[in-house]
C-alpha cells in the first residue's frame, strides 16, 4: 500500500493555523475529496463539527471546496462524530465529514470522513483523495456548483436515534446520573438523551466557549466527574471526549472505569442473554486482565493494532460485533456503525437494569493488571523506535518480565508522541521499567 501522506489512523489533525490545518489546504482537501468521491457517484455530503472555535473557519473552507467540485452539503452544526455517522446514513448522503480533535485542546482540530455506510472511509478512497490533492484545484462550472443547506433537526433525530438503542422495558427513572460532555460536540445532546429516559442528570462540561473543549473535563480528565459523583451521591458518571466517540465511566465510589472494563460489562450482558455473536476485539494497548476475565467465560479475544478503525478492520475480519480500546472506543455493531460514546453508556446501562446489580458490583469479575503509559514527544526527525540503545532497553524489560507481563512501544496516530507502555503484577516494578524505557526514548530523539 502506498505511504499516506495526510491521513493518519484518525483522519487528518494537527494545529490550528499551520499545515496543513489551514483554511487553503483544507479548501483544497474539500476539493479534492469531492472531485474522488463524485467520481462515485457522490451527490450531496453532510458536515459536523465540534465546539472548538476554529470550527467555524474550518467548515467554510471545506464548504467552498466542496461546493466547487459540484456536490451538495448539508450543514449539521456541533454534532458527535458518531452522531454525523449515523445522520449520513438516514439522510441518504454518499458521505459524511467531521470536523473536530477529538480529544485533543482546542488549539488542534482536524479532519475526517465517514462513507456512505457510516464507517471511516477505506484507504484506497483515502489514497486517491490525497493524489488529488497533488493536483491544480479548478471549479466546475457555475450552474453546476453544490448548495449548501443548514440542517435545523440534527440533534433531535440523533437524541431520538439514542434513545432507540435502550430497551424500552427499562426505565432510568430513580437513577442519579453525572455527564461530562467536556465542553464539546455532545453538550446539547447527551444530557437530554439520558433525562428523556428517566435519569435524574447533573451536568458538568456542558458550556462550550470554544476555547474549553476538554480542558480539565471530559473522557481524558476524570479527576472532576470521579469528585461529582461522590460529592451528589450519584449512581454514576458518563464522561464523553470532545467529538462524543469516547466513553469513560465512574461508580458509585469515584472509581474510574474505562473501555477495557465498559466493554466487559457490555460482553457479560451479552453472554447472559445469547447474543454475544463471537468474541471481543481488543487492540494492542488492551490490558491483560480483560483477555483473562474473558477467557474465564470461554469468550474469544483477539487484539488488533491500536486505534478504532483496526478494532473495526478485526471485526468485520472475525464476523464478530463487539470490540474496544481502553483508551475509551466502544464499538457495538448491534446498535451502531462505529464507536459511540452515548450508545456504549447505555449498553453498561442495559446491563445494570438487565442484573438488578451496580456498576461497583458488574466491574467486580474483571481485575486489571497494573498498566503504565508514559509518553514522550518527539520531532519527528529521526525514529526513535529503531534506536540501538532504545531497542536495547525495550529487550532488558522483556527479559524481566518474561511470563509476567508485557512492553508496547508505537507511535501515537493523532500526536507527535512515542508511547512507551509497560503491563505487569507489580505497579512500582511496572513503573520504573516504563520510565527506564521512556528515558531511552528522550535521549533518542
Amino acid at each position: 500500500m502506498s505511504q499516506r501522506r495526510y491521513f493518519g489512523t484518525d483522519g487528518i489533525r494537527g494545529l490550528v493555523g499551520q499545515y496543513p490545518i489551514t483554511p487553503e489546504f483544507v479548501m483544497k482537501l474539500g476539493y479534492a475529496a469531492g472531485r474522488v468521491l463524485a467520481a462515485q457517484g457522490t451527490k450531496k455530503v453532510l458536515i459536523g463539527k465540534d465546539t472548538r472555535i476554529s470550527g467555524y473557519m474550518l467548515e467554510s473552507a471545506l464548504e467552498a471546496g466542496f461546493s466547487a467540485a459540484g456536490i451538495d452539503i448539508g450543514l449539521l452544526g456541533p454534532m458527535p462524530t458518531p452522531g454525523i455517522a449515523y445522520l449520513t446514513k438516514t439522510f441518504r448522503a454518499e458521505a459524511g465529514i467531521v470536523i473536530s480533535a477529538s480529544h485533543n485542546p482546542f488549539y488542534d482540530n482536524g479532519i475526517k470522513f465517514f462513507s456512505q455506510d457510516g464507517q471511516k472511509l477505506p484507504d484506497d478512497v483515502e489514497l486517491a483523495i490525497e493524489a488529488e490533492l497533488d493536483k491544480e484545484m479548478s471549479c466546475v462550472e457555475s450552474a453546476h456548483l453544490g448548495k449548501a443547506t443548514r440542517i435545523a433537526d440534527a440533534a433531535g433525530r440523533y437524541i431520538e436515534f439514542c434513545k432507540s438503542n435502550f430497551p424500552s422495558q427499562y426505565s432510568l427513572k430513580g437513577m442519579k446520573i453525572v455527564v461530562d460532555c467536556a465542553h464539546g460536540a455532545t453538550y446539547h445532546i447527551a444530557p437530554n438523551v439520558f433525562r428523556e429516559l428517566g435519569a435524574e442528570v447533573i451536568e458538568i462540561g456542558t458550556s462550550p466557549n470554544g476555547t474549553n473543549i476538554n480542558h480539565e473535563c471530559g473522557a481524558t480528565s476524570m479527576a472532576a466527574i470521579s469528585a461529582a459523583v461522590v460529592e451528589h451521591q450519584a449512581d454514576l458518571g458518563v464522561a464523553l471526549d470532545g467529538d462524543g466517540d469516547r466513553l469513560m465511566m465512574v461508580d458509585h465510589t469515584g472509581y474510574v472505569i474505562d473501555g477495557d472494563e465498559s466493554v466487559y460489562v457490555i460482553a457479560c450482558n451479552d453472554l447472559q442473554n445469547g447474543s454475544i455473536d463471537g468474541g471481543v476485539v481488543g487492540t494492542l494497548m488492551s490490558n491483560m486482565g480483560l483477555e483473562l476475565a474473558l477467557a474465564d467465560m470461554d469468550v474469544p479475544f483477539v487484539r488488533s493494532k491500536v486505534g478504532d478503525r483496526y478494532v473495526m478492520e478485526m471485526l468485520k475480519q472475525k464476523g464478530w460485533k463487539l470490540g474496544a480500546e481502553n483508551s475509551g472506543h466502544v464499538i457495538n455493531l448491534n446498535h451502531t456503525s462505529t464507536g459511540d460514546g452515548i450508545i456504549a453508556a447505555l449498553n453498561v446501562l442495559t446491563a445494570i437494569c438487565n442484573s438488578g446489580k451496580t456498576l461497583f458490583e458488574l466491574r467486580q469479575g474483571m481485575t486489571k493488571l497494573p498498566q503504565v503509559l508514559v509518553n514522550v514527544r518527539f520531532s519527528g526527525d529521526t525514529d526513535p523506535l529503531t534506536n540501538a540503545e532504545v531497542v536495547a532497553s525495550v529487550d532488558r524489560v522483556n527479559e524481566k518480565l518474561t511470563g509476567r507481563g508485557r512492553v508496547l512501544l508505537r507511535k501515537s496516530g493523532t500526536e507527535p508522541l512515542i508511547r512507551v507502555m509497560v503491563e505487569g503484577p507489580e505497579h512500582d516494578e511496572v513503573t520504573a521499567l516504563a520510565n527506564e524505557i521512556a528515558d531511552a526514548v528522550k535521549q533518542a530523539c
